[in-house]
């Protein structure tokens, strides 16, 4: 199969464009497309074969949930059971955007989109592009993150075409992902509602809507065995290829514990590399350092996650150290998809 890449710069001028890509879902086929979170790999929701597809392309665990983009409120009802209070009051707030909301599915989705589950994981997404794409591919587009199964989530097109040039029909390259981590996921089938995949929607902002809402006790600890019930939940994600470990700790013990371990990194003939902070990233002896941006700064952050473990990637690292990035609101987000990569390999010093 040869991969079309459409650049696309504006929605209204690339109509044409987006029409074709439109008609590959329609059709059964695959396109991956951007949003603001990271690039998405969508297929038709309401289509079996689609979501096998999807899940084929990349590599993925069939018990794990797509995603349904949807570009209209009016969309919402004809694929769930019912549609909440809750689910009003979030859409009214935080749609279009980054929020994923489950809610009990309708028979019209089939379950090969759910993993099996009777809940369906719903989101609209904010850029204009998506938008368009969904309109033109019939309202109802399966889409997880475009990348092989268990690797970064891509936040440009290049990334994509790395993992999925010739899987897939095409790919619209929208230009770079304006937040670079993915969406915030909120279970509305349970009492209280339950963050399962925290996200630039913050726990706070979500109890300001909707009062007492709780944290997935699998947001920041190993995998449980149990059928995930969103994207992420279960399986090791957003790996680079080189083994990745988290260190927490008081600054200085963290830097000496680092630097004694890329040491033997190197003398094991290792590449090594670091992900620290701006205030400490001059701290380190790697090969290849990184930089986050500044502590205070977790939006820069989770925008340059992804990018720098595919530089890893690129460059051929090894060994990766990374400082702990604890904190509240954004970066939740951040150290849950840093140990989601680290496959949860932390040492605390």
């Amino acid at each position: 199969m040869i991969t079309k890449i459409i650049p696309i710069d504006d929605a209204q001028k690339c109509a044409p464009q987006l029409s074709e890509a439109g008609e590959i879902i329609k059709a059964g086929g695959l396109a991956a497309f951007p949003t603001e979170t990271v690039y998405g790999l969508g297929g038709d929701a309401l289509n079996p074969a689609s979501s096998r597809k999807i899940y084929e392309a990349k590599g993925r665990p069939s018990d794990n949930p797509l995603i349904v983009h949807i570009a209209d409120m009016e969309a919402l009802p004809a694929i769930v059971k019912d549609v909440p209070e809750t689910a009003n009051k979030l859409a009214e707030a935080f749609w279009p955007g980054p929020l994923t909301m489950i809610l009990e599915k309708s028979d019209l989705v089939p379950k090969e989109t759910t993993g099996g589950l009777d809940t369906v994981a719903v989101r609209m997404p904010s850029d204009a592009v998506a938008l368009a794409f969904i309109r033109a591919a019939g309202g109802y587009v399966a889409a997880p993150s475009a990348n092989r199964s268990g690797r970064p989530s891509p936040t440009r097109a290049e990334y994509v075409a790395q993992d999925l040039d010739g899987r897939i029909e095409m790919i619209l390259d929208g230009g770079d992902a304006t937040l670079g981590l993915e969406s915030t996921i909120v279970d509305l089938t349970v009492e209280p509602p339950a963050i399962l995949r925290p996200g630039f929607i913050t726990g706070e902002m979500l109890r300001q809507k909707l009062g007492c809402v709780e944290e997935d006790r699998t947001l920041f600890c190993g995998d449980t065995g149990q059928a995930p019930k969103a994207p992420g939940m279960k399986y090791r994600h957003y790996a680079p290829a080189g083994e990745l470990i988290v260190v927490r700790g008081e600054a200085e013990a963290v830097t000496a514990y680092i630097n004694g371990e890329l040491a033997r990194g190197r003398q094991d003939n290792k590449r090594t590399g670091i992900i620290a902070a701006d205030e400490t990233i001059g701290n380190y002896r790697a090969d290849v350092a990184r930089s986050v941006g500044k502590r205070a700064d977790a939006a820069a952050a989770a925008k340059g996650l992804y990018r720098i473990l595919r530089e890893f990637d690129d460059e051929g690292v090894d060994l990766i150290y990374s400082e702990s990035f604890e904190g509240a609101g954004v970066s939740q987000a951040v150290m849950n998809r840093l140990l989601k990569a680290a496959g949860h390999k932390v040492i605390n010093v």
